[in-house]
């Protein structure tokens, strides 16, 4: 069975840090606020179609941004019909190296791809790299369970309206195979980021001891 979780993998390409403390700790529950905004990944035809319930989401563009989006992807996507009304939701998937959820197989049977719904803001182009990781790991335990290539998947960022396929290419499955690395290596806590960016969102700053470097430290 593979040791690593989707989830594992997209932290160990965020901060390996966090990731040893996800694993002593436990992960956290999720707030309920970002359970809403993943919800709205399965009511995309409302979004479209119903003012109120568009007006009433909780979305973070304003509501004609989201749906002028929304109607971008509809009209872009040959797989939308599949996408906004999945045959398969939560699927767990356990692949080679990673297991985890693909919160929806987009396509036929034979064909299907990945997609996984993420509460947060999406890059301006493509998805950021930890997701990538995910979506990448996602499609290659598909690929492993139905034993056939798996050579996209889908990214859902809904309280934001945008929906982007990407590739699997070669440098993304280095960086997915990067972050399997790490993820096994880490026994200990690893070194702490220099990218003090990444700690304003995380849960476990103030456990972890990152502080920002002061003028005077740094002259």
């Amino acid at each position: 069975m593979a040791d690593h979780t989707f989830r594992d993998l997209e932290t160990a390409a965020y901060c390996p840090r966090k990731l040893y403390y996800r694993r002593r700790d436990g992960s956290p529950e999720v707030p309920e606020e970002i359970e809403r905004r993943r919800r709205l990944a399965g009511d995309y035809d409302r979004l479209l179609t119903d003012d109120a319930a568009l007006l009433s989401a909780p979305i973070e563009p304003d509501p004609a941004t989201v749906r002028e989006r929304l109607r971008a992807a509809r009209d872009r996507l040959d797989d939308w019909d599949a996408l906004a009304d999945p045959a398969e939701t939560d699927v767990y998937l356990a692949g080679k190296d990673a297991r985890g959820i693909a919160h929806k197989l987009v396509g036929t049977d034979d064909g299907a791809v990945p997609s996984l719904v993420f509460a947060g803001r999406p890059p301006d182009q493509g998805v950021w790299e930890p997701q990538s990781v995910r979506l990448v790991a996602a499609a290659k335990a598909l690929s492993w369970e139905r034993e056939g290539a798996v050579e996209r998947a889908v990214a859902e960022y809904p309280a934001y309206g945008v929906v982007r396929e990407i590739e699997v290419t070669a440098r993304r499955s280095g960086q997915y195979r990067r972050a399997l690395r790490v993820a096994e290596s880490i026994d200990g806590p690893p070194a702490r980021t220099s990218n003090d960016a990444k700690c304003e969102p995380c849960e476990y700053r103030e456990q972890c001891g990152v502080t920002t470097r002061s003028l005077r430290s740094l002259l």
